[in-house]
């Protein structure tokens, strides 16, 4: 097994890629999705929330209102700094007990995590790399206004909340830069998948021979 860091902003195009990398034979572990799971209903962190927000982020369907939790944190760092005190650790938790499930397999698992580099977990879970999807600014802005529905002032205060371009890319092993056509995309994906089977294989390589696998090389 082999673990990738998958990573890149709103709008970039990273659930896209995700898609097709699965599509090649990746194992996906989706931060964002286990962020979901770990907030259902009779589960410890959704209590938390329940107990740290209070009842009115609370649907008559006993789930938990997402936008109205979203709205509480989104302008106040202790806040959203709060919240992650309570997901984040239940996540990292999930997504370990995931891993430990592929560890004796001949596996490409690749995890998505939205907030790699923002939270710092780029060292928790034995990446042989990192990969950033990226495009340019007035291309995010243009996808979330067209595609989401967002206002301009909206796109730009939710990526101005995250990473910067250049944090992300400095993280980053390989780069796709997504700013063209679907067919555009599938070849970068294509070539990224090409580096990520070099790494597997030198990885198999270093396991053989008994040696610690070689730091992951950078390409875009």
């Amino acid at each position: 097994m082999i673990v990738i860091g998958l990573t890149g902003g709103i709008g970039s195009g990273k659930s896209t890629v995700a898609g097709l990398l699965v599509e090649r034979g990746a194992v996906l572990i989706d931060a964002d999705e286990l962020a979901r799971e770990v907030l259902e209903p009779g589960l410890p962190a959704y209590a938390k929330v329940v107990e740290h927000f209070g009842d009115d982020v609370v649907l008559p369907d006993a789930s938990l209102d997402r936008s109205a939790i979203a709205a509480k944190v989104f302008d106040d760092p202790q806040a959203l700094a709060e919240l992650n005190a309570i997901v984040h650790p239940e996540v990292r938790a999930e997504i370990a007990t995931r891993l430990a499930s592929e560890e004796n397999k001949d596996a490409v698992v690749v995890v998505d995590i939205p907030l790699l580099v923002e939270s710092g977990s780029s060292d928790l879970y034995g990446l042989a790399g990192v990969l950033v999807v990226d495009a340019p600014l007035e291309v995010v802005i243009e996808r979330l206004v067209n595609r989401r529905q967002m206002s301009r002032a909206d796109a730009e205060a939710r990526i101005a909340n995250q990473a910067t371009r250049t944090e992300r890319i400095e993280k980053a092993d390989f780069v796709i830069m997504n700013m063209g056509t679907l067919d555009e995309l599938e070849e970068m994906v294509t070539r990224a998948w090409r580096w990520v089977e070099r790494l597997r294989a030198d990885a198999a390589g270093c396991r053989h021979h008994g040696d610690a696998p070689p730091p992951p090389f950078g390409q875009t």
